[in-house]
């Protein structure tokens, strides 16, 4: 079966980018971050050995991300011997590539996170005057406007298809109107995160200004970017429903897991910027 053999395929290549490939550019991004933070850090954390600190996380994560690409390989052996089966439809092959998405994205981010927070409880100084920079940031700061407009026109797109397959139905659809209104609350839930990005105040004493400016752009492009793959996964999905090709739905969902991936971690590859980079007015007050 051809769809089978793409699925192995995509599957292959979600496990190396998710386990190679993203890990790599933590990696770097966390030691470029580091070095460029560095007088920062140690305004912030005096006495304290920030790079021996970062350097024991990173063999964590190593250690973490190593066991994750053994659990990949073990479910590729098995999905290997599984789609030689008569019965096989794909549906056991599709949850499993979502359960490793989940898997790989899950367990790094709890462990960064964790190991931030217990960083922030061993060494946290006292509290020091800051200084605050006022700047105006707007969404069109951080993100094209074109990509805006296709991220609208994937919507609009999305709305035109639901009310098509409402007239051709297909055995479980649940309707236009309840997969327009689930995507409508993602991009809603994206909007409001966006504002509070944009407007919300940085909390984070362990994050300079260009580097919290840096996460909010990065943040605030990969969210529109999701929101694009989302439309468009959701649309292929139900198109390959449409058309009784349910097998080929596990190699599209890996595609798109892929591309969700590269598009969270894509930033990571970029060193951090310059605050003239930033395309933004400031100024500082006391």
């Amino acid at each position: 079966m051809i769809e089978a053999n793409m699925f192995l395929a995509a599957f292959t290549v979600q496990i190396l980018v998710m386990s190679v490939l993203i890990p790599a550019w933590t990696t770097r991004n966390l030691r470029a971050k580091a070095a460029s933070s560095a007088e920062h850090l140690v305004l912030m954390y005096p006495g304290v050995d920030v790079g021996q600190a970062l350097e024991r996380y990173l063999t964590q994560h190593r250690v973490l991300v190593r066991g994750i690409s053994v659990l990949g390989l073990l479910l590729l052996g098995w999905l290997i011997s599984d789609v030689w089966r008569a019965d096989w439809n794909g549906d056991k092959a599709g949850r499993l590539a979502f359960a490793y998405f989940l898997v790989a994205m899950a367990l790094p981010t709890i462990q960064l996170d964790r190991s931030l927070a217990r960083f922030k409880r061993e060494h946290e100084p006292a509290r020091l005057k800051r200084t605050a920079i006022l700047q105006r940031r707007e969404l069109f700061d951080f993100v094209s406007p074109f990509i805006v407009c296709i991220a609208a026109l994937t919507y609009l797109l999305f709305v035109a298809f639901m009310f098509y397959v409402e007239q051709h139905p297909f055995p479980g659809f649940g309707g236009a109107l309840a997969n327009i209104v689930i995507l409508t609350l993602g991009y809603a839930f994206f909007a409001f995160v966006t504002y509070n990005l944009l407007y919300g105040k940085n909390r984070s004493r362990f994050e300079t200004h260009e580097g919290h400016v840096q996460r909010i752009g990065l943040a605030v492009k990969g969210g529109v970017f999701v929101c694009i793959a989302t439309t468009v996964n959701a649309s292929i999905t139900i198109a390959l429903q449409l058309l009784d090709l349910e097998s080929w739905g596990p190699f599209a969902g890996s595609i798109f897991f892929t591309m969700l991936t590269f598009l969270f971690y894509i930033g990571f590859a970029a060193l951090p910027r310059k605050p003239e980079a930033d395309g933004l007015s400031a100024r500082t007050v006391s």
